[in-house]
């Protein structure tokens, strides 16, 4: 076959696995975030089996461990959301006023009155309590899903300890093979660990800065920027909308522009400028594939595809890229600055 056949051939191909996966992304996306978690917690096993620990024991630790971080993190978001909810009903007065405000004020640039009326209705509370129904049917069609992905955490974590052993089973013809994907696991851990430490920084330091600002419910919006700093490159403007819509409502242009500087100056210091490095040198994908993974990962398999962008990326290469001599100039392309030194196919 021609290069071009075969180009057009393996495109063909690729579109029907995506459409496959678009199609089935309830079930893609609870498996995928149950691999995740267990790939973060399985180096759990390690010091507890070097200890004499049963296999069972140890298998039993880390899907504890697994389940430890699944509950942290729907509490945090529970959490969020009532205080949202109750946020909304406190301030529907003040929304509605500074709605009409904003109307007022853009009408006196000329805007007319449906053009002015649709840039103040994100103020509208019946618009808000929408959205959040909205996002709370996506958040409670995750947690229906949520009984997949404590299933998978028990079988993939008792399948990981027998996959450590395939090397001698099979000798080390599939050493190459078992190479890769530890590197790739080593990788998704790297990442996630990168982006919860910076995104406990950023909460942190955010939480404060709104606190002493005196914006309502400082915590809600700490909680906000921790789970948005999982988005790479636009996770940041996700997490600054509410908090300075709502500076807005309580203390006007003043302290919206306050929380935006605030915003501006510890999450782009720390998101766009320095965190990348980190990412970058942790799972070796440039900044322009993290940023189309979000929007691609997406679009395939819904909400979950914005967190789990940069480990599906980073599977898909391992899968189709590395080991390949030939496809070291793909590999280069997408980051993976090994690639282009002598011998920088995948051992």
């Amino acid at each position: 076959m021609s290069p071009t056949l075969r180009v057009l051939i393996g495109l063909a191909a690729a579109v029907i696995a995506l459409a496959g996966l678009s199609f089935a992304r309830d079930l893609v996306g609870p498996l995928v975030l149950g691999a995740v978690m267990v790939i973060i917690c399985h180096p759990v096993r390690h010091p507890l089996e070097r200890r004499g620990w049963p296999p069972w024991a140890a298998t039993t630790a880390v899907i504890v461990v697994a389940y430890l971080i699944l509950a942290f993190l729907a509490l945090l978001l529970t959490f969020a959301g009532i205080q949202f909810a109750r946020l909304v009903g406190d301030f529907s007065d003040q929304l509605q006023t500074t709605a009409q405000s904003i109307i007022t004020w853009l009408q006196s640039f000329g805007l007319d009155q449906e053009g002015a009326g649709a840039a103040a209705s994100v103020l509208d509370p019946s618009n808000i309590l929408s959205f959040a129904a909205s996002l709370g049917g996506t958040v409670l069609s995750v947690l229906t899903a949520f009984f997949f992905v404590l299933a998978y955490v028990i079988f993939m974590a008792a399948d990981g300890a027998r996959y450590t052993h395939a090397e001698r089973a099979f000798g080390a013809g599939v050493k190459p093979l078992v190479r890769r994907f530890v590197l790739f696991n080593s990788g998704v851990r790297r990442y996630y660990v990168v982006n919860a430490s910076f995104g406990a920084v950023v909460a942190i330091i955010d939480g404060l800065a709104l606190w002493a600002l005196g914006v309502p419910a400082p915590a809600v919006w700490a909680i906000l920027a921790f789970v948005t700093n999982f988005i790479p490159n636009i996770g940041f403007v996700i997490g600054l909308i509410p908090p300075a819509l709502l500076a807005l409502v309580v203390g006007g242009w003043p302290l919206m522009l306050a929380v935006i500087a605030v915003y501006c100056v510890v999450n782009v210091t720390l998101q766009v400028l320095v965190q990348p490095k980190f990412v970058s040198d942790a799972v070796n994908l440039s900044l322009t594939l993290s940023f189309f993974s979000v929007i691609f990962w997406t679009f395939i398999i819904g909400p979950l595809g914005a967190i789990l962008s940069i480990p599906l990326t980073l599977l898909v290469r391992a899968l189709v890229l590395e080991g390949d001599p030939d496809k070291r100039w793909l590999r280069w392309l997408s980051g993976d600055t090994a690639a282009a030194r002598p011998g920088g196919a995948v051992p």
